[in-house]
């Protein structure tokens, strides 16, 4: 949501001044266009918007493709969205000022890419985006963490972007920072883990997670031998790990997991299930 709390828009006013792409489009004879002001009031924040110089920088981040579904929460005048729309991707903008909804959808239209990039007027915290697999995001840490929940339960490896704020305790997989910026040029990365804590059978073993976001602990118990694992970490439903002197690479699908461990296959099902 290309937006902050109002103690910190005036910072970025100069930045708007260089970026804005916001700048008042055709409308009807008589009808005065509308321009968002930077530091405007909204439903939970501020406006501010996205350098342009950042959001390419994101959605490289992102690694966005034409197969892609994203979603901007708090769309703004609607720049993330085309810009991923004029890469090929399917993308959508969820913004609850209907000023701005007009404003995005103009420009999409302007920008002729109607077809990839949609905006709805909408509460972040009440709509459905459940089916992308890039989301970006431009909010406060109070509000970022407010969505985490719902974030976490994205299926595995939908990808997280976040303009300047972080997720609390949730660290990071990749942070980049912006050239040509003056205010606000850092962005955040996180991929959604697959969810693996538990108790798993493993070709006549047993494996023990513990699951601290992408992070994870554990052992490997053969019989009255109990191995820890290191090295143990979740990208998407993509999991590594050690146990003693080998290394486990495998996927996560549901209620198995499988791959390989010296060049053999292993495989795990959740005990249980």
């Amino acid at each position: 949501m290309k937006r902050v709390h109002k103690s910190v828009a005036a910072a970025v006013v100069c930045a708007f001044a260089l970026h804005g792409n916001a700048a008042a489009l055709a409308q009807p004879a008589g009808v005065a266009a509308y321009q968002p002001t930077v530091g405007q009031s909204g439903k939970d924040v501020v406006w501010v918007p996205t350098p342009q110089s950042l959001v390419d920088r994101m959605l490289d981040m992102a690694e966005l493709t034409p197969q892609d579904r994203l979603v901007d929460l708090g769309s703004g005048d609607g720049r993330t969205v085309i810009t991923a729309a004029q890469r090929g991707a399917t993308a959508r903008g969820i913004e609850f000022n209907p000023d701005m909804v007009a404003l995005a959808k103009r420009a999409a239209r302007d920008a002729g890419v109607t077809d990839k990039a949609t905006f709805e007027h909408g509460d972040i915290f009440k709509s459905d985006f459940s089916d992308a697999t890039v989301v970006t995001l431009f909010l406060l840490p109070a509000l970022n963490l407010k969505l985490r929940p719902t974030l976490l339960d994205m299926k595995p490896g939908t990808r997280i972007v976040s303009n300047s704020f972080t997720m609390d305790d949730w660290e990071p997989d990749e942070t980049v920072s912006a050239q040509d910026c003056s205010a606000y040029c850092s962005a955040y990365k996180w991929v959604v883990p697959a969810k693996v804590a538990g108790r798993w059978t493993m070709d006549g073993k047993e494996l023990v997670l513990d699951q601290t976001f992408q992070k994870l602990t554990g052992t490997l118990r053969d019989g009255g031998n109990a191995i820890p694992i290191t090295d143990a970490r979740l990208n998407g439903e993509h999991i590594e790990f050690s146990a003693g002197a080998q290394t486990y690479t495998g996927r996560v699908s549901g209620q198995q997991m499988q791959g390989k461990v010296g060049g053999k296959p292993w495989t795990a099902t959740r005990a249980g299930s």
